[in-house]
């Protein structure tokens, strides 16, 4: 499937997919958005803890790269696994700029190192920040009480409905420990009621720029 990288609101770059009209992320600003529903309002809920992370759509790699520039500073110590269905090859991901604006030199290495790592394996990089990639379909998740924060971010229900249905919540809920947070950039009503039937505890955030509300669900 076709793939064009696009400059978004904020100076970075994402991937659009022309037939579906959509992109891997927000136009109004890729890190912006990242580090707003996934950092923001996902990550900085933990503090100096060990946390179990599971990361829903590896994509560009946008969210583990800003996950592992801030796990030093909330001196967190973290596992990270995420999935995805289709990888991006690195020629692909090497025309993101999100190291350049990030303005830290050593996340070159990191950015290079986490898409060329070998999938089903983990992988330290740092002695804080351990990463898995997993390579499969979210439907074929069946972890059980193994992550402290999920970061949801699929592509949207309009061109991927089966994504957002209570069945893939179900998962979800049950990858979670008790207390346990999934974040997403969604704030449809279908998906809070997806959520709650699953029996997450939901609330509306302020959305990133470009979105008024995203969500937060907790176990």
């Amino acid at each position: 499937m076709e793939r064009k990288v696009i400059i978004t609101s904020d100076g970075s770059t994402t991937l659009h997919i022309p037939k579906w009209n959509e992109s891997f992320h927000s136009k109004h600003g890729a890190i912006q958005e990242a580090l707003h529903v996934f950092i923001k309002n996902g990550l900085y809920l933990f503090e100096n803890q060990s946390i179990s992370i599971l990361d829903i759509g590896f994509g560009t790699g946008l969210n583990a790269l800003v996950t592992y520039s801030e796990h030093s500073k909330l001196e967190l110590k973290i596992h990270y696994e995420t999935v995805e269905g289709y990888p991006l090859s690195w020629e692909e991901a090497q025309q993101m700029n999100y190291c350049n604006l990030l303005n830290n030199k050593p996340l070159h290495s990191i950015f290079e190192k986490i898409h060329q790592l070998e999938w089903e394996k983990e992988f330290p990089l740092s002695e804080n920040f351990v990463i898995k990639k997993r390579n499969h379909f979210f439907e074929q998740i069946d972890d059980f009480e193994r992550f402290d924060l999920i970061y949801f971010d699929a592509f949207g229900a309009r061109v991927q409905p089966e994504l957002w249905e209570i069945s893939i919540f179900e998962k979800m809920y049950n990858a979670l420990k008790k207390n346990g947070y999934l974040v997403t950039y969604s704030s449809k009503g279908s998906v809070q009621r997806a959520m709650k039937h699953c029996g997450f505890e939901v609330e509306k955030l302020q959305g990133p720029p470009g979105k008024r509300e995203m969500l937060r669900a907790k176990k």
